[in-house]
């Protein structure tokens, strides 16, 4: 893997991944682009579990690169409108859990970033804000409904506030609210837990999440039988219960 723009470091199964642009991680295309390789790669690794997704400096990330906004041209906004749903599309998707450490500003595809992460850790001092109407546009809707209240992401958009990580706390968008010093820690914690549970069982939850946001409570119930189901006669399901059974720390294979 080679970063220019994001960094990755991996340890006991935990990958941590600092978006580093300076001065502010704004996303243009090479960033996108790069985000997309990292997050594919990372979703397939082996020694991977779980992924914290951080940024570099003062600041998650400001937003789109307003020196890359698209013209009017004929077919430039459809390819730029696939890289950036892409670049969103590779964290959801991506077969670990993703826990956003959100140490700085997230401002608009910044925000978004942060709100498709599976959980959200902020700092203190840290915000998130969608500024679209300030500039003439109107993204981020559906993103930011799917962690906010009705009335709270209608504020949120329609006033382009910045939801401070208190805020964020009390609304219930964010699991924990910590200094920012210990924002990628308190993260890093979080990913560590999960990296210890059975990894197949994991990614089963995660796909479950995925498909039945949108799915009535029978069918979604329903897909969710269908993953135990299918986990029950795996290698690490068995192994996981007879470790519980014999009070040892058990040891998965991925199988």
């Amino acid at each position: 893997m080679s970063e220019t723009l994001i960094r990755v470091e991996v340890a006991e199964f935990v990958a941590t991944v600092t978006l580093d642009r300076p001065p502010v991680n704004a996303q243009g295309r090479a960033f996108r682009e790069e985000l997309i390789q990292v997050f594919d790669q990372l979703s397939d690794r082996a020694d991977v579990r779980a992924i914290v997704l951080t940024g570099a400096g003062k600041t998650f990330s400001a937003g789109a690169d307003l020196k890359e906004r698209p013209t009017g041209d004929a077919g430039v906004y459809p390819r730029h409108n696939r890289t950036v749903r892409a670049s969103f599309d590779c964290v959801m998707e991506c077969e670990k859990p993703v826990i956003a450490a959100v140490n700085g500003a997230a401002i608009g595809a910044g925000c978004v970033l942060a709100l498709v992460c599976d959980i959200l850790v902020v700092a203190e001092d840290a915000f998130l804000s969608m500024t679209e109407v300030d500039v003439g546009l109107a993204g981020g809707v559906r993103h930011v409904m799917r962690h906010f209240g009705q009335s709270d992401a209608r504020l949120m958009i329609y006033t382009a506030r910045r939801m401070s990580g208190a805020e964020l706390y009390r609304m219930n968008v964010a699991s924990v609210c910590v200094p920012k010093a210990e924002v990628v820690a308190a993260a890093q914690a979080i990913a560590a837990e999960i990296a210890a549970k059975v990894p197949l069982a994991i990614r089963a939850a995660k796909r479950s999440f995925q498909v039945t946001e949108n799915l009535p409570l029978h069918e979604g119930y329903r897909f969710e039988q269908s993953q135990t189901v299918a986990l029950a006669s795996t290698e690490d399901t068995r192994e996981a219960q007879a470790a519980f059974a014999e009070k040892r720390k058990p040891v998965f294979k991925g199988r």
